[in-house]
């Protein structure tokens, strides 16, 4: 298939993105599937599902465009048997086939899926109920090794409380040939004539937030947001210009791993699909899989990871004999969590001699309620690290200075807003829009915006109805668009010579006696100052104090370090964190492997650390 030309069928001659009304994601993958059928590409393999269960090596399942097409419609029929229109799906499992098939196949039935995980994860049960209470899904899909465990968590529910479970793998291939299009069934078009909204406006699925920052909020995303999305990616990142393909380890509950992983299946874009724990007991898999292979000089191969993936591949990645050829590598795109300058310097010094290109690396920025990505490197200059002067920044300027000024800070570039989209950098307190340099609230404005929290009004419009106040006379980034309806994103950042750069979340933002400091930038600074603890396990808050607030930082061990050691750690965090940042923590504590609270997503989660501080729940009797 020719992505270029498939894509260019919703774009304008201006350039504009134009949607069909009728257009779905399910109808977008049945006709581009029907497509690849008349034209001989049915038997084409294009997932690739990789087993480490049995091998250090692994075992891959080539899976063809048929296979795939008859197993989400196998899925989709049986939905249509015991579920209605509008219902939603959700989804259990870990990173498989099935995930994908149910994902499609709820989409495919006219169902609401809402991607979740395999209920064995440790660490998030009440995340999960948390979520399915909010969600009160018609039906649970599951599939494989995770069918147990999803029964076992229903167990104790009164039969009557149950939801339906399915397991996909146990479906037959038969029940493909009694799917129908759920638009054209007499129960579909009377629910097109109930909802009053084209299908392209209608809710495609609901992703529920990690919960690092909050209760868990249930995002709704429509048709609409996510096709707008990926086409500005598509645009943005210049794919299509050759044969691609596609390499994913990417959790599948989260956005970055269900939004990909959805999009090129239903383009039949060749993909390698492991699970998150497959990379982080071996990251060589990863990396051989971005490998070139025998025949591919004319493909490019692309992957999208979070920060800590390039460290983890540089430090554990190469294998003795191991020859890489990462010249076919043209974009990894590199998302939810900060992007650091250390990462990205150990990634591109490790791998430059397997042929990587430092411009393949894009850090990107992006948030569910935009459905993923809002900014991404657009310039052969890439990516870029600046540094700031960190008292100019706490003061809410972006001064730049040289890398080895004693008041110098890194942040790396999130590149450039995706089109069309409109990225403003405002006071919080004022609404007004700021000038370039000033640090300020991000927020967005296009039709890649979720419409809302599943049932939460009062969450939406404080989110999604924003109202901007005064604009700059000059330059203004807000071109345009209207003054209403813009998204305040939460996060803190700047614009700086058409570079956009992230610099922390407004709720995190620490101030004490009057100056901002960045838990992030602290953070890095733990990391720096003391082996004896894990560079990525690191959290900074503030407390309440009696006078002003204070500074508390957790930080986890090292893999192999000892207790022991935790009180030369200390006074080495204590002193690096006071002569770089002119504050003195209250309290350091050093914690073990894994006990900081993490989100569902893996991510640091600060404010969930900070209320079990605050309850006594992360004991101090590990610090000295």
């Amino acid at each position: 298939m020719d992505l270029r030309q498939a894509m260019a069928q919703f774009f304008t001659e201006k350039g504009e993105i134009a949607l069909a009304p009728q257009l779905t994601l399910a109808g977008l993958c049945e006709l581009v599937y029907q497509k690849d059928l008349a034209s001989g590409g049915g038997d084409t393999v294009c997932l690739h599902a990789w087993d480490f269960s049995s091998s250090r090596e692994g075992e891959s399942r080539g899976i063809t465009r048929t296979e795939v097409n008859t197993r989400i419609k196998a899925v989709a029929a049986r939905l249509q048997q015991v579920c209605s229109i509008g219902d939603k799906a959700a989804i259990l499992a870990g990173n498989s086939p099935e995930y994908l098939y149910g994902f499609l196949g709820a989409l495919y039935a006219g169902l609401i899926p809402v991607p979740l995980y395999d209920p064995a994860e440790p660490g998030h049960a009440d995340h999960l109920r948390a979520v399915l209470a909010d969600a009160q899904p018609a039906v649970v899909l599951t599939a494989g090794a995770s069918s147990r465990p999803v029964r076992s968590f229903f167990a104790d529910r009164p039969a009557s409380e149950r939801p339906r479970i399915l397991a996909i793998d146990a479906l037959p291939d038969t029940l493909a040939e009694i799917w129908r299009n759920p638009l054209e069934t007499p129960e579909g078009k009377e629910f097109a004539v109930a909802s009053q909204t084209d299908p392209v406006d209608l809710p495609a699925f609901i992703q529920y937030t990690s919960g690092s920052t909050r209760t868990p909020a249930g995002v709704v995303l429509t048709n609409r947001s996510i096709l707008t999305n990926v086409l500005q990616m598509f645009q943005a990142v210049g794919v299509g210009k050759r044969p691609l393909r596609v390499s994913s380890w990417l959790p599948l509950h989260h956005d970055m791993g269900i939004i990909l992983n959805a999009f090129v299946t239903i383009l039949g874009i060749e993909t390698e699909l492991m699970g998150p724990r497959d990379f982080i007991q071996q990251p060589s898999r990863w990396l051989e899989q971005l490998s070139r292979r025998e025949g591919e000089e004319g493909v490019d191969v692309y992957s999208v990871v979070p920060n800590f993936a390039l460290e983890l591949a540089a430090r554990y990645g190469k294998r003795e004999g191991q020859e890489l050829d990462l010249s076919g590598v043209d974009g990894i795109i590199i998302g939810s969590e900060p992007v650091t300058e250390r990462a990205l310097a150990l990634f591109e010094e490790t791998f430059a001699p397997a042929g990587l290109r430092r411009e393949a690396l894009r850090p990107s920025y992006g948030l569910a309620e935009a459905s993923l990505i809002v900014t991404t490197p657009q310039r052969e200059n890439r990516p870029v690290v600046c540094h700031f002067d960190r008292e100019k920044l706490a003061e809410g300027t972006a001064v730049k200075v040289a890398a080895d000024a004693e008041q110098a800070t890194a942040f790396t570039s999130n590149g450039q807003v995706v089109r069309p989209q409109w990225l403003v950098i405002v006071d919080p307190e004022t609404r007004a829009e700021l000038p370039e340099g000033s640090v300020g609230e991000l927020w967005l404005r296009g039709d890649n915006l979720a419409v809302g929290y599943y049932q939460r009004a009062e969450e939406t419009t404080a989110t999604f109805h924003n109202t901007l106040g005064e604009r700059l006379a000059e330059n203004s980034t807000a071109g345009d668009a209207p003054d209403e309806g813009w998204l305040a994103t939460g996060d803190l950042g700047t614009i700086l010579d058409g570079e956009v750069f992230i610099t922390g979340r407004l709720k995190d933002l620490i101030v004490i006696a009057g100056r901002n400091h960045y838990p992030q930038d602290i953070e890095h600074t733990v990391g720096e100052a003391s082996p004896h603890v894990n560079p990525q396990a690191v959290a900074a808050f503030s407390v309440p104090g009696e006078d002003v607030e204070r500074l508390v930082i957790l930080a986890e061990r090292a893999l192999g370090a000892e207790e022991s050691g935790d009180g030369e750690a200390v006074s080495a965090i204590t002193a690096a964190v006071s002569q770089r940042h002119g504050i003195v923590p209250a309290e350091v504590l050093i914690l073990h492997d894994q006990e900081i609270p993490r989100s569902s997503s893996a991510k640091i989660a600060r404010r969930v650390a900070r209320q079990r501080y605050l309850e006594g729940q992360l004991a101090p009797e590990n610090t000295e």
